[in-house]
Parts: structure tokens; sequence; C-alpha cells
């Protein structure tokens, strides 16, 4: 600014500025701090199949078969339980769209609700369910990434939890935000490639003739479903299927982080969604086409009981892709946690000499 100037003996001397203090550096009242958009609609994709597709589809699709005790009208719960999560995905890509902040839950239901529900809907997430959730998975991940050195015995529950890779994660998300994309596209592609040799092998036998009795399967589901049609309820919200379609909003979390939010958000979810039912279902169907569903049921992990029958001395590879696949989701869930909550510091107000929120 100018130098002020005062007489003293008829002469004007200058008056050096006061030395600028911490306060003069902080934000003006109207500024708005906003995060970086580097988020693509490829990462936006990875985010959403990366989050839902964890250890659920490789170890335990178990649930739908034992409710429905038949192998046709499981690939029905499957398939519906895609399309009832795909509107519930939209209608999140519809809140997305309006309200175009992250937070994901919590913004939304501080708009609707107020401060108090917010806060609680905040602090449960983060003191209960965020960490439960991916402490549970990266065990998963590290027993069954050291499952091929123990293939006879149990792993050692003490080289799990070292093992476990929420310290790793942690520090790769607190690098930066591409590097976190990058881990999960990644890993997304690392499970997807899994599922489709699952796949693959499953229209293998399809198409050699080795499993008719699925086809008859699938051909009667329709008298079963119309049979059990009371029950179906019953079997929808028991499903495994249905939860692990919770994670859909999970790209809700990072808006303000995506390059283009008003088409990439929708366009994200309207890909993501339509490959995880077909991939669950397909996989499902794969599985029918070497396991019975009594088989099934019985069965601990029923990738690994897949891939003992098709891939021998290859089958380490299953456990080794179902870590993989947990490690994907952990990191998901890690990078979109650090954005639960409000992103924009704009309620607070700047005094001078201090700062009250």
């Amino acid at each position: 600014g100018s130098v002020r100037r005062r007489r003293r003996g008829g002469r004007e001397s200058p008056i050096a500025p006061a030395p600028s203090t911490p306060v003069d550096n902080l934000p003006a009242k109207s500024e708005k701090i906003e995060l970086k958009r580097s988020i693509t609609l490829f990462n936006g994709v990875g985010m959403i199949i990366g989050t839902i597709i964890g250890s659920g589809i490789f170890v335990t699709p178990t649930g739908v078969v034992k409710e429905t005790g038949s192998a046709g009208l499981s690939l029905v719960v499957w398939s519906a339980c895609g399309v009832v999560s795909t509107m519930g995905a939209l209608c999140y890509a519809e809140l997305g769209t309006t309200i175009a902040k992250s937070g994901g839950d919590y913004t939304y239901i501080l708009e609707v609700y107020g401060e108090l529900a917010a806060f609680l809907k905040l602090w449960v997430e983060m003191l209960i369910i965020r960490p439960s959730s991916q402490y549970v998975v990266s065990l998963v991940f590290a027993t069954y990434l050291l499952k091929p050195l123990y293939p006879s015995c149990p792993v050692p529950d003490s080289a799990a939890k070292l093992i476990a890779c929420l310290s790793s994660l942690t520090f790769v998300n607190c690098i930066s935000v591409r590097a976190a994309t990058k881990v999960q596209d990644l890993f997304t592609a690392s499970k997807l490639f899994a599922l489709c040799i699952i796949i693959l092998f499953g229209f293998i036998q399809i198409f050699t003739g080795k499993c008719c009795q699925v086809w008859a399967a699938v051909c009667v589901f329709i008298c079963v479903f119309t049979m059990k049609f009371s029950f179906f309820i019953l079997y929808f919200f028991s499903s495994t299927c249905f939860f692990s379609s919770l994670s859909r909003n999970y790209l809700n979390y990072v808006t303000e982080e995506m390059v283009n939010p008003e088409r990439n958000l929708p366009l994200a979810i309207i890909i993501s969604m339509p490959i995880v039912t077909v991939v669950y279902v397909l996989t499902n169907l794969a599985y029918f086409t070497t396991i019975s569903p009594e088989v099934m049921v019985e069965s601990e992990a029923v990738a690994v009981t897949f891939g003992e029958q098709h891939l021998g001395r290859m089958s380490w590879l299953i456990p080794v892709f179902v870590g993989m696949s947990c490690f994907g989701a952990v990191n998901g869930s890690l990078f979109t946690s650090a954005r639960t909550g409000p992103s924009d510091p704009s309620p607070c107000v700047f005094q001078t000499g201090s700062t009250h929120c």
C-alpha cells in the first residue's frame, strides 16, 4: 500500500508499514477454497466397481442359494438386486448433480435434516462403520494373500494381522489423489480379470455339454419363482448380493474432485452398475456349472473350490486374486472416508488475531 507520511517540523517523514502478521495471510471472507478436479470418468468407474466388488463374490455368494435352494431362482435374485441397486445409484446421481458438494450422505443429511442428524451420521460413520469394515476386509486380504503359503492348514492370525494393508494404503492416500486413483484402477482391473477367468471356464463347461442341469435350472426358474414369490422379499434382503452393492454411492463423496461432475457422475454410475450386475450373474452361473447348490452352501470359499476343479496346480491364483480384490475395496473405502464431512470452510469467520468457526 502507499506509505503514509506525517509532518514533523514542516517536513514529511515516512512511516514504515507495520510488519505483516499471520492474520494478513488468512483467506478473505468471500474467498472459497476448492478441491482440485482430477478424478476422470475412467477413475469414477473404477472407484464404483472397485468398492462394490470385494471378497463377497469370491468367498461367500451362498446366502441366496441357501435361502432359495435353486440355481435358477438365485440367478433371478442376483439380477433383481442389480436392477434395484442401479435405481438406488441413479438416485445418488441425481443428488450428486443437484447438491454438487463432496461429503456424500453427510452433505445430503445436512441439507435436509440439519446439523444434529448430519453430525450423528458423520461420527457413527467414522468411529464404527468405516473402521470396522476396513479392518475386516483388510484381514480377509491378508488371509487370502497368505493362503498359498499355508495350503493345508489355517493361516496364522498373527501373520495375517501383520500383513494387513491398512497402513500401506493410508500412506498411498496421503501421497496424492492421483496415486490413490491409479491403485484403484489397477486393482479394479485385476478383480475383473479374475472374474472373467471364472466366467470363461463356466462357458467352456456349458458349451462342452458337461452341465446340462444348469440350463434346466435356468429354464424352470419361472415356475420356481412363481411358487415362492411370497418369500422373494425375504430372499432379496437376506442375500449378500444386495448388501454388496451398498458402495454404489462412494463416488458422491468426491463430487467436488470430479472433472465435469454433472456429466461424469451419472455416466460413471450408468456404466458401472450394469457391469457389476452382469459380472455377478455370470459368475454365479459359472459357479453352478461346476458346483452344485448343496456343495456351494457348505463351501467356505466358493471361488477357491471352483479354482481347484479347473486350475489344478495354478489354483493358488484364486486366493491371490481374492486378496487383490479386497485390497482395491479397502483403498476405495479409505479414499472416500477422507472426504466424509464438510469440505467448505466458508462458515468460518476470520477476525483480527483469531479464527472463530
